[in-house]
């Protein structure tokens, strides 16, 4: 497609503009030999202890406090649990209906929430909005010591709903800010692994204040905080462990402020040489990742552009740099952005583009699917293993303790599948083998029989082995197929609806099923895993389906107009059925309106590749 004027100009322009960020990070930062450079035409790579001290600090300073946040998150998500156990309800005056149904109430708001908290979270950034938000419901998560009504409890997970929303999608968003594609899968399964870390110490936590405040008349004498209570009657001891979890959050919650930079180029931690290579490796990573399409593309004309723009005179190059078009706002290049880990910043196209996705939405099925043993298990696995054999008659304190062993071995995995992951470079595969170990751990607990305890617990223990896999290998492969910030945070605020699954669990795990053995919720967990397995099967084949249709796609195009395509995303395609049926129903005038027509940026470019 031959061009000339305005956009002729305007290509120049990116071309000259993505030619000398090239150059610049040649020049600055690389030495030979990089894969990465490979890819990018870059023949040189960084030096290595540069990026080793400056991915230490990562691991060693922001990693573990990101990891620490959500730990309390997780933390102050499943303590009702805990709590349960040790008669919570019945002591609070409610019914054991009433912890079931507010914890339907949470997931309600939570899920629904999702995509306005990450939304203000990208706007408001990391720094602010989250520990904002954990310093508040750190204190609600305090006040359930005075619950004495249903609406008190009910209102108080609402609270806490609202604001934990957009913790997780703004964390990982903000996360992978950081870390290249293929540093991120097993830096996130650390992150998302305190969930499963989440369990083992709350059972060790519950387990040890369970034993110290034991109901009974030898239990320590601690002035009540309840003014109802007898006098002399002590702390409750699930009063005891809303006390501690609420007021470690908040401390935790305000040294945030201080402790998380808003981009690379700001942290404390780093020297000003690391954080400009903080910067650039994420740059070069981009560069690698957004346009392997173009990458193989014929270099010779950006060469000889390159010399055309060395040998122009400087009013020419002065009227170029100056010039303007209709696709001034298109401009893709890295080098345009002020920061590439800059932790703010949304735009009306960006959430458009996440909602019109409809890959989220497939994704979204399946993650509700495949999330639902993991949420369960993180409020209702102390009760389950109550009831695993009710000849037992385990204590709280020994129902509590006995948790931590699952959630130990679902952390332990998680870490080696997602390392796996990222030195394969590959996310579904491994999602593949989660569910299927998670699948046999469902098997093994209903055929194993009830007065078979110790073979019962370790299928437990198989079970939550694969429970926390395919949901935080599912955010690494939308992060890593979708260069854009703002749409990423967005898109994983989506994925956030995800959470349903807590409200099914609110449903599924009642207090009726306790005397089965929860027999009845295992069943339905089964079928759920399942359909979830072959419904990641089929995402498998639409991403290779839609690989090779744009590799038919680039076949038919010229060098010029895949260059434009990369750089611009506007090249015309032939009408397509799925044009046609939005065209008829609409939708092609929705998206004229929200001004996205004949633009494509990111994954959405026919030089994208998605990887697997």
């Amino acid at each position: 497609m031959p061009l000339g004027g305005d956009d002729g100009v305007e290509l120049d322009q990116l071309r000259h503009s993505a030619e000398m960020e090239r150059e610049s990070l040649s020049d600055s930062l690389l030495g030979e030999d990089d894969p990465l450079a490979e890819q990018t035409g870059i023949t040189a790579r960084p030096g290595d202890d540069l990026d080793r001290r400056t991915k230490r600090k990562l691991d060693c300073i922001l990693l573990p406090f990101l990891a620490l946040l959500f730990l309390l998150n997780s933390l102050d998500k499943s303590n009702i649990g805990n709590a349960e156990s040790a008669g919570f309800t019945s002591d609070a005056g409610l019914e054991a209906d009433d912890l079931n149904t507010s914890m339907g109430y949470f997931f309600a708001f939570f899920v629904a929430l999702q995509p306005v908290g990450a939304a203000f979270g990208r706007k408001f950034g990391m720094r602010r909005w989250v520990p904002g938000c954990m310093t508040l419901w750190g204190f609600c998560t305090l006040l359930h010591i005075w619950i004495s009504k249903k609406w008190q409890l009910i209102c108080l997970r609402i609270l806490i709903a609202a604001l934990e929303a957009g913790f997780y999608p703004t964390t990982v968003s903000y996360l992978s800010l950081f870390y290249t594609r293929y540093e991120f899968a097993v830096r996130l399964g650390i992150f998302y692994g305190q969930t499963a870390v989440a369990g083992v110490l709350g059972g060790i936590l519950s387990w040890a204040v369970f034993s110290r405040f034991e109901e009974g008349p030898s239990r320590p004498q601690i002035p009540p905080p309840m003014t109802q209570t007898e006098i002399g009657s002590g702390w409750r001891s699930w009063e005891v462990l809303f006390l501690i979890e609420g007021c470690s959050t908040m401390a935790v919650a305000l040294l945030g402020f201080f402790w998380l930079p808003h981009s690379a180029e700001t942290a404390w931690f780093f020297t000003a040489q690391e954080r400009q290579w903080a910067e650039q490796r994420i740059r070069l990573d981009q560069l690698s990742g957004t346009n392997p399409a173009a990458a193989a593309a014929d270099d010779s004309a950006a060469h000889n552009q390159v010399h055309a723009d060395e040998e122009e005179s400087d009013g020419e190059a002065h009227r170029r740099l100056l010039s303007t078009s209709k696709y001034a706002h298109r401009r893709m290049s890295v080098a345009t952005r002020a920061s590439v880990t800059e932790d703010a910043g949304l735009t009306k196209t960006d959430i458009s583009s996440a909602f019109l996705n409809y890959k989220i939405w497939h994704i979204l099925i399946v993650n509700i699917l495949s999330a639902i043993p993991a949420t369960a298990f993180g409020v209702f696995l102390p009760m389950v293993i109550k009831q695993l054999s009710p000849s037992l008659d385990l204590s709280p304190s020994a129902s509590n303790l006995l948790s931590a062993p699952p959630f130990a071995c679902g952390a332990v995995v998680l870490f080696v599948f997602t390392r796996w992951s990222d030195r394969s470079k590959a996310r579904l595969l491994p999602i593949f083998w989660g569910l299927g170990l998670l699948l046999i751990g469902l098997l093994l607990t209903l055929m194993i029989p009830v007065n078979n305890y110790g073979f019962r617990y370790f299928a437990l223990c198989v079970l939550l082995s694969g429970s926390f896999i395919a949901s935080p290998l599912t955010v690494a492969w939308l992060t890593n197929n979708t260069p854009e910030p703002g749409k990423r945070a967005i898109l994983l605020g989506i994925n956030g609806w995800g959470n349903l699954a807590g409200i099914f669990l609110a449903l599924l795990f009642t207090p009726e099923d306790r005397k089965d053995g929860y027999i009845r919720p295992f069943i339905i967990t089964l079928l759920c895993v399942l359909a979830s397995f072959i419904g990641y099967i089929a995402f498998w084949v639409i991403l290779v389906r839609e690989n090779k249709h744009r590799a038919d796609i680039l076949a038919n195009w010229g060098d010029e107009q895949k260059e434009r395509e990369d750089l611009l995303g506007d090249v015309p395609l032939a009408p397509t059925m799925s044009g046609r049926i939005g065209h008829a129903t609409g939708l092609t005038t929705l998206v004229r309106r929200l001004g996205l027509e004949d633009v494509r940026k990111g994954d959405e470019k026919m030089t994208y590749r998605y990887s697997l």
